[in-house]
């Protein structure tokens, strides 16, 4: 027994099951690997172009309206129609539509805004459609209501006893109220968006003035964006939104996806266009695309900004993100044919709607991110006699990039971290395009992305002052976590293995490689291992 326990270790069995190994590899890799690969790289490359293409055209139409001035709305005189409504005193009935669900953080902050709103008394109704399912919370938000309605404020308190449709449903139904057949026009806000007091005055003539015009969309103001480096990696991502593919647009197009809130539409091409519809859980992109097809016009007004909050937790991120990426991709195989067989709109726009605004942008742009740069390049490290060109693995890459991150200047310094976090995302965006495209599980899954509000503002102020520039800049901040399982369930398995994967690429290239792919591949495994962990963002107790 004792020299049994002392015995040096076999290994013919390890190395007979190694040998196996590489020969398995060998056997698959000419025939099977690599032209797999090849093809791969083909259909990657294409990608690249198309998504390329597109952000080129569209940085190019964004200089031009810049340079020359011709932003849509900037053509209309917008204080000589405020003097005009003022002297004609014909104030349109306007409802405002604030949809929630428990919202403990929040609702008082938007209630608050929404009712602080310049604009004739008489003429506008504050609509609270509460689906909170926390009785407690329904009664909180019920007395605030009163308290806006004991100041003269014309407010309806409106709940359910279903949450059938989510957001539509309760849109929908808020505008069946027989109280709403005198509104012109709504406005909606999330619970968490705040408008300055003269946002009205700013949206409502440009309805008034242009009778085609049946949305007029202002931009989003993140109050929260210095939070946690999450939140300003998505800030960059928002303001290339809003900055370009909104004002984009609107200047040639007259058509972009309705962002669900910090808007206000004519009633009239909200009936137009069939109504709230909950078919998918893109019910504003929804609504966008089928009111443009009645031949309706939109215009973004980037001078008039909503402060809002951005989802500072890791889970609210990657929930929100699905709900984004994959609402798009079944509302695009749902309207396709629809769109295509459209005679109320010209033939260009139809073209525009299914190949950039959909297709690219919702669903090339993240396929070609993690197939290419997360799988595809990795591969082409251990599979050496497949080439990529620099044009393709860098040039391309690298200009898409660089048009992404210059509509936030002061952010350019996150730039690596942006392409890394980007990367990592690109799995979960993938995910949820596949699963809108096959109408899998999932599909119309609505989770309310959760907001932090005051509490973090509360904790914030309790920090040390001179801990405050360096919280800026912090990738996780962690406050006790009462629940041991919390830290499990923050674990996500496929960025870890995917991680795993471009470790062992990278490592492989360091050792063998002829190029430095390998510090690209580091980096980017790491990104991967830190969000597969959950190591991002702000953690709040449960």
């Amino acid at each position: 027994m004792r020299n049994l326990i002392f015995e040096e270790p076999d290994n013919k069995v390890q190395d007979y099951a190694s040998s196996q190994l590489r020969y398995a590899w060998e056997s698959i890799r000419a025939p099977v690997i690599i032209p797999l690969l090849k093809l791969a790289v083909i259909l990657c490359s294409v990608m690249s172009v198309m998504l390329f293409v597109e952000r080129v055209v569209m940085a190019t139409v964004c200089a031009i309206v810049k340079v020359l001035g011709k932003k849509k709305y900037r053509k209309y005189n917008l204080d000589a129609m405020k003097q005009k409504l003022h002297r004609s005193q014909r104030y349109p009935n306007v409802l405002i539509q604030i949809p929630m669900y428990n919202e403990k953080e929040v609702y008082k902050l938007s209630i608050g805004a929404v009712c602080g709103l310049s604009w004739p008394s008489d003429r506008f109704i504050v609509q609270v459609l509460d689906d909170s399912t926390n009785p407690i919370l329904r009664e909180l938000v019920e007395l605030e209501c009163q308290k806006w309605i004991a100041k003269g404020v014309n407010v309806k308190y409106e709940t359910r006893k279903h949450r059938n449709g989510y957001k539509a449903g309760a849109l929908k139904e808020g505008l069946e109220k027989q109280y709403v057949e005198d509104c012109e026009f709504v406005a909606i806000f999330d619970a968490d968006f705040q408008p300055d007091a003269d946002f009205l005055w700013n949206t409502i003539p440009y309805l008034i003035e242009n009778p085609k015009l049946g949305l007029v969309q202002a931009r989003w103001k993140f109050v929260n964006s210095e939070e946690c480096i999450m939140t300003r990696l998505q800030e960059m991502s928002l303001d290339y939104h809003f900055t370009v593919e909104q004002e984009v647009g609107s200047s040639t197009y007259s058509f972009f996806g309705f962002n669900g809130t910090a808007g206000i539409w004519r009633i009239q091409a909200i009936k137009d266009a069939g109504g709230w519809k909950d078919r998918t859980t893109v019910e504003d992109m929804d609504l966008a695309v089928r009111a443009s097809l009645q031949g309706w016009e939109f215009v973004f007004v980037g001078d008039v900004t909503v402060k809002n909050e951005l989802p500072s937790t890791f889970k609210a991120y990657r929930y929100q993100q699905h709900r984004w990426s994959c609402g798009p991709a079944n509302l695009f195989k749902k309207m396709t044919r629809e769109i295509l067989l459209c005679k109320r709109v010209s033939i260009f726009k139809r073209l525009h709607l299914i190949y950039a605004f959909f297709f690219v942008r919702k669903i090339v742009a993240h396929w070609v991110t993690f197939f290419f740069y997360c799988i595809v390049i990795p591969a082409c490290v251990i599979v050496p006699e497949v080439q990529l060109t620099k044009k393709v693995a860098i040039y391309i890459p690298a200009t898409i990039t660089i048009l992404n991150a210059i509509s936030t200047p002061r952010s350019l310094h996150l730039l690596v971290c942006w392409i890394l976090f980007e990367n990592v995302m690109s799995l979960h965006r993938t995910k949820a395009a596949i699963i809108g495209l096959l109408e899998a599980n999932r599909v119309n899954e609505w989770v309310v992305t959760e907001k932090l509000g005051n509490a973090m503002k509360q904790k914030n102020n309790t920090r040390p002052s001179s801990s405050s520039r360096l919280s800026r800049f912090r990738i996780l901040e962690r406050i006790q976590i009462h629940n041991p399982f919390t830290i499990i369930k923050s674990i996500h398995p496929l960025e870890i293995i995917v991680g795993m994967y471009m470790l062992h690429c990278a490592i492989y290239d360091l050792l063998f490689g002829q190029d430095h792919f390998f510090v690209y591949l580091l980096l980017q495994a790491g990104a991967f291992f830190t969000m597969g962990f959950g190591l991002v963002g702000t953690v709040v107790p449960n």
